[in-house]
Order: structure tokens, then C-alpha cells, then sequence
């Protein structure tokens, strides 16, 4: 974690994680915001990118992203013995340009018997090459790496979306055996009886696997945060982790007597905007309502972090800044 953002944890401190200001395309500030933001402390440029911005809220150790694992601990309690992948469901579908990855995981909503019966074709040809397949539950699926287990590196399902496979297919010194061992997963579910099924109820069916997130259960997990707030559930598992309190986005920042069903304060916290792409709907639900939580003294710090480096911390104090002119990212 970044020293210069939480080398004290205020746990009245709200954290919003938002895209890089590019990602907003030509969309402006309104007058009102960019005045506000151009009273804020301008905090030193930093890395750029989403596993920057992570790490300087998560604290791991060892220092590697391992949502495999840290998904497991979650879902079954028995993450520490071994490594981890994920093998979730897909659905890909062929193109003219060769095949896209359109969904996965909760997205496809696979049932029960879905699972159990696709895994018993599935089990014989990963157990065949020292991996162990199961699934603690329908929509997220894993192989246990047996000792001395290599894999290459493979790509988040959130990245490869609608994404042509083949900028995502594995690569590294283990790549050439997984590539044969996923088309051979393909092969065995386009096959599979249950997708037949899924179709006749209108489903899209499950034709691939999508492996990653490969790793270890980190010895220690800390985040710089009262709670997290986030449709991103690799990050909703590391805040499982370190016990802190997790769920999903809300639909706006919470109004100061808001609490949520555990009793919380629904505002202090690190919310995960990394998706956002309307300005105008990130201004009017979270900036201005959290502006308002500044004042009221609901909140002591609010902190914009962007996934390009750009970082602002706003306090209410600043509101005598009246000499400062107006703030406009850089694109």
C-alpha cells in the first residue's frame, strides 16, 4: 500500500476508485465540480493502471494477485494447502474473425446439476495432467495445482470480454500443453447433453472454460479501508480476507444517515467506480452526494484515485482555497 495515501487509515475516509479520466471521453466537469476539485491536495503522479490502483489500498504478502485462491478461501475455507486457478464456465462464440469471449461465471448462472454434470466429463482430462477440478459453487470453478504445477499467464475474463480469444490465449513457457488442454475442454462441452438443454431454454450454453488468477493464499491480506463497496468480486475477496466488511455497489453514494444491514455507515469506505464512463451520472450520484458528506462532517477525507495515477484528496477545510482556479484532467 502507498505510504502517501494510508500510512495512517482514517476510518472516516471515503476512497472512490475511479477510470482514467481519458475514459470519460469528451465529457466535461460542470462548473461547480471542477471548481471544488481545483481546491483539492494534487497528490504526487503515481503508477498508472488497475493493479496499481489496487495495491495502493491492499496490502499483500507475499505482494502477488491471486484471486484464485483468494476466491477459494471465501468460497470453500481450504485455500492454504495448495495453489489455485480458476477454470470458470464461458460461453464464446465463433466469429468470422475467429471467436469472443461473451460471458462467464455468475453471468451464464450455470445450475447445480449443470455443474455437477459437465465437471464429470471434465474432471478425467485435467486430472490426467496432475489438476483437480471442482466447483464449491455453480458459478465459480477450480483446479487444484498439483506440486510443482506450472501454468503461463492468462488474462482476466473482465479484460478478454468481447475481446477476439486470440489476443487472450495463453502465453509463456507452459502455454503450447494448456492451449491443447482447453481446446480439448471445448471439444467436451460443445458435446455435453446439458448444453442441448440450455439451449431449448433459450440459455446461451457453456462451450469453454476461461482459466486464470492463478496463485497462492497470501500469508496476510490488509486493506486501507472500513469497508468495499464493488461489482469486481476478486476485490470483494480480498476484503473477505482481511475482515472487513464487503458488498455490492450501491447505485449512489449513501446519504449520511444511511446504514446498511450490518449497521454500518454506508459511506466511509473504498468504492470500486473502475467501470464508470458517464461523468455527468458520476457527478450527480457520488461526487456531489459525497461533497455533501464533506460538509456535514460525515466523512473527514475523500480521496479520487484514477487508474492513470491522477489522485485528488479533498477535506472540507478546502473551501477557502478561493484563490484556486478550476481543475481539468489531463487526457
Amino acid at each position: 500500500m502507498s505510504d502517501s495515501t494510508n500510512a495512517t487509515i482514517d476510518p472516516k475516509r471515503a476512497v472512490f476508485l475511479l477510470p482514467e479520466w481519458a475514459a470519460f471521453g469528451r465529457q466535461s466537469l460542470t462548473a461547480d465540480c471542477a471548481k471544488v476539485l481545483g481546491r483539492a491536495d494534487a497528490l504526487p503522479q503515481t503508477d498508472a493502471g488497475r493493479a496499481a490502483q489496487r495495491s495502493r489500498y491492499i496490502e499483500l504478502l507475499p505482494a502477488r494477485w491471486s484471486p484464485a485462491a483468494l476466491s477459494r478461501h471465501r468460497d470453500a475455507n481450504d485455500a492454504a494447502d495448495a495453489a489455485w486457478l480458476r477454470a470458470d464456465p464461458a460461453y464464446v462464440r465463433p466469429d468470422n474473425n475467429g471467436a469472443r469471449l461473451l460471458a462467464y461465471g455468475e453471468a451464464l448462472s450455470p445450475t447445480r446439476d449443470e455443474t455437477d454434470a459437465m465437471l464429470s466429463v471434465l474432471r478425467p482430462l485435467f486430472g490426467d495432467r496432475g489438476f483437480a477440478l471442482d466447483a464449491p459453487t455453480p458459478t465459480r470453478w477450480y483446479l487444484r495445482v498439483s506440486s510443482g504445477g506450472q501454468w503461463p499467464e492468462f488474462s482476466e475474463p473482465e479484460d478478454a470480454l468481447g475481446e477476439d480469444m486470440f489476443e487472450h490465449l495463453p502465453h509463456g513457457d507452459a502455454a503450447r500443453g494448456w492451449r491443447t488442454l482447453l481446446n480439448e475442454a471445448q471439444i467436451a462441452l460443445h458435446q455435453h447433453p446439458a448444453n442441448e438443454q440450455r439451449r431449448e431454454r433459450g440459455l446461451p450454453p457453456i462451450n469453454a472454460l476461461w482459466v486464470w488468477g492463478g496463485g497462492r493464499m497470501p500469508s496476510r491480506v490488509r486493506i486501507a479501508s472500513a469497508r468495499v463497496c464493488s461489482d469486481d468480486r476478486a476485490l470483494r475477496d480480498c476484503a473477505y480476507a482481511a475482515s472487513v466488511p464487503d458488498a455490492a455497489l450501491p447505485a449512489r453514494f449513501a446519504d449520511a444517515d444511511n446504514a446498511d444491514d450490518t449497521g454500518i455507515s454506508a459511506m466511509p469506505g473504498l468504492y470500486d467506480l473502475h467501470r464508470e464512463r458517464d461523468l455527468k451520472r458520476f457527478q450527480d450520484d457520488w461526487l456531489r452526494p459525497a461533497l455533501s458528506a464533506l460538509r456535514s462532517g460525515a466523512i473527514s477525507t475523500l480521496m479520487l484515485d484514477a487508474a492513470d495515477g491522477c489522485r485528488l484528496r479533498l477535506r472540507a477545510t478546502q473551501r477557502w482555497r478561493f484563490w484556486r482556479s478550476s481543475w481539468t484532467p489531463a487526457r
